[in-house]
C-alpha cells in the first residue's frame, strides 16, 4: 500500500486499528521507503509513493479521485471492541458494525488516505466461522 503521508498514516494505523511497527525504513524529506506493520499473526507492508518498478504500478486513492482497486480484510476475534475503539478515535466508518446472517460480524472503515479496511470475525479457514 502506498501513502502520500506515510509516516502520519502509519502512526494512525497503529493508534486507531492496533497495528504495531515491526520495521520502518525512513527516506529523505520525511518519506517512508518501506514499513512493516504487524497485526496479530499477520503483517502488511506500506510506504511512500515511489518510481521503482513496483512503485510505478501502485496508486493511492487520492491519485484515483478517491477510488480504490482493492481492500483489506482482517480476521479478528473482538470485532465489536475493535469497532468501538476505531469509532472513539475518529475513524471514518464506511459500513458500521453488523452481525451477518451467514455468520460472523464485521465493519469497514477508511484510513485517512482513503484505503478501505474491513475487520471481521468470519474466517474462511474455519469450518464453522459463526
Amino acid at each position: 500500500m502506498r501513502y502520500i503521508n506515510a509516516a502520519e498514516t502509519i502512526d494512525w494505523l497503529c493508534d486507531v486499528f492496533g497495528f504495531e511497527k515491526h520495521l520502518i525504513v525512513p527516506g529523505d524529506n520525511g518519506r517512508i521507503e518501506h514499513a512493516q506493520l504487524k497485526f496479530s499473526n499477520g503483517m502488511i507492508m506500506c510506504g511512500s509513493p515511489n518510481e521503482r518498478p513496483f512503485g510505478k504500478v501502485l496508486r493511492t486513492p487520492a491519485e484515483l479521485d478517491g477510488l480504490t482497486t482493492q481492500s483489506v480484510y482482517i480476521v479478528i476475534d473482538n470485532v465489536k471492541e475493535h469497532y468501538d475503539v476505531a469509532v472513539s478515535k475518529g475513524a471514518e466508518i464506511f459500513l458500521p458494525f453488523k452481525k451477518e446472517d451467514y455468520g460472523g460480524e464485521g465493519y469497514t472503515a477508511q484510513d485517512p488516505e482513503g484505503h478501505y479496511w474491513t475487520f471481521g470475525s468470519y474466517d474462511p479457514y474455519q469450518e464453522d466461522a459463526s
